[in-house]
């Protein structure tokens, strides 16, 4: 970039004759100095920080020009080689007989492969007969690593980890255990396995891409269904509401009362042969009151009618106000009766580390158990949660001896101790 900012500015300072006018972008008319400035440029000689510059007079690229060849390594970049017109491309000593790509690196190489027990990723193959070395796996990680051999053109030998672990680093000599300690050790040339790629393992192994990426999850049994209650038509609405409900039918009840006994035209002669008769009779007394809204409520109805106008609108206010109640209440009563309501226990690791009913544990040395084993004072979950969990709560893998600890997954209910498990390799 020096270079050609070097070589613009001494043409310019050359050609004394340019002038240089304000020219427009979407101009298509070329520009009058364009061809003599190029012309001055081509026959000009340099000296710049890349070498002598000089320039073909045909095409106008450069020529007579050395390219270093530089590679990026880990610890920053390193000159491999040189290239130059005469000679092309020579490469330094260490570099010479190295192969070109990753494909030809392993290319009729046998490779010692680490792996651990975890459906479905690595399992035995069930046989009638005996099976012997690659042949006694199956399983996803068995597939993909049988179609890499088959591209990469490598064999390979399937040895299970020696302590049946994924890779955890001991907090007090800072020592790994797992297929990340084989690894290390250069016991094993590959790990394929449902691995998860951390921080702490990325700085001793280098991973491949991930081919499966799942978040820390949280497993439980489903709550048992309970048998309804014989009080269980109360539960579409809230015990508040019930509350208020009765409250507005004692009010309306005895609210029609009181109207009833003031209005003349609620009062009618029991006797209708005598029109003289100075005894009176009302329907709405106080039972007959209550007896109206509670028909009103169950919509069935009465036999008592309001008359008189003041009665009428309280009686048409109390039918609006069951028609309501009544319609949220079928609703809801038919939710609760097609749709089953499960009850979680726990929703995140927070309400794990507030209760002590429930006994939680991880997989042991997995990436989960050292997750929440660094956490901080200010983590959600205790630090000390994972570190005093008991051996019954950390499991190997979730494979059978998980199905008969904890009752995420079917077992019988005598042997159902652990009830949530974080899932993570």
């Amino acid at each position: 970039m020096y270079d050609a900012v070097h070589v613009v500015s001494v043409g310019v300072q050359q050609f004394p004759q340019m002038t240089v006018s304000s020219l427009q972008c979407n101009r298509h008319k070329p520009w009058r100095f364009g061809t003599r400035f190029m012309s001055l440029i081509k026959e000009a000689h340099w000296e710049g920080l890349t070498g002598r510059i000089t320039f073909n007079k045909t095409n106008g690229l450069r020529t007579d020009f050395d390219l270093d060849v530089i590679s990026l390594k880990e610890e920053g970049l390193e000159k491999i080689g040189t290239w130059d017109p005469a000679s092309g491309l020579n490469m330094t000593e260490s570099q010479k007989g190295k192969p070109a790509n990753i494909t030809d690196s392993l290319s009729n190489r046998s490779l010692i492969v680490t792996t651990i027990l975890e459906e479905p990723y690595v399992l035995f193959k069930k046989s009638d007969k005996p099976l012997y070395g690659n042949d006694r796996f199956e399983g996803y990680c068995i597939d993909l690593l049988r179609e890499l051999s088959t591209i990469l053109g490598f064999t390979y030998e399937i040895r299970l980890v020696e302590d049946g672990k994924y890779g955890a680093q001991d907090d007090a000599n800072g020592q790994w255990n797992g297929m990340v300690r084989e690894l290390i050790d250069h016991k094993a040339d590959l790990a394929v396995a449902p691995l998860a790629i951390t921080y702490v393992r990325e700085k001793v192994i280098d991973f491949s891409k991930p081919f499966m990426t799942l978040g820390i999850s949280i497993l439980y049994r489903k709550p048992n269904g309970t048998n309804p209650g014989v009080f269980s038509f109360l539960n579409p609405l809230s015990p508040d509401i019930w509350m208020y409900i009765l409250l507005a039918y004692l009010g309306v009840s005895c609210v029609l009362f009181v109207i009833a006994r003031f209005s003349p035209y609620e009062w009618y002669n029991p006797h209708p042969c005598n029109p003289d008769s100075d005894v009176v009779e009302n329907n709405f007394t106080l039972l007959n009151s209550f007896w109206f809204g509670v028909g009103a409520l169950m919509q069935q109805g009465s036999e008592l009618m309001p008359k008189a106008l003041s009665t009428r609108i309280v009686g048409g206010i109390w039918w609006f106000f069951t028609l309501i109640i009544i319609s949220s209440y079928t609703a809801n009563l038919a939710a609760f009766l097609t749709v089953e309501r499960m009850e979680s226990p726990i929703d995140s690791a927070d309400d794990l580390a507030k209760q002590t009913k429930i006994e939680y544990g991880a997989v042991e040395d997995g990436a989960t158990m050292t997750f929440f084993k660094g956490q901080g004072s200010g983590s959600r979950v205790p630090r000390a949660a994972l570190h005093a969990a008991s051996p019954a709560s950390l499991v190997r893998d979730l494979g059978p001896r998980s199905r008969r600890q904890h009752p995420a997954l079917p077992a019988p209910p005598a042997v159902c101790k652990l009830a949530a498990i974080f899932v993570g390799g």
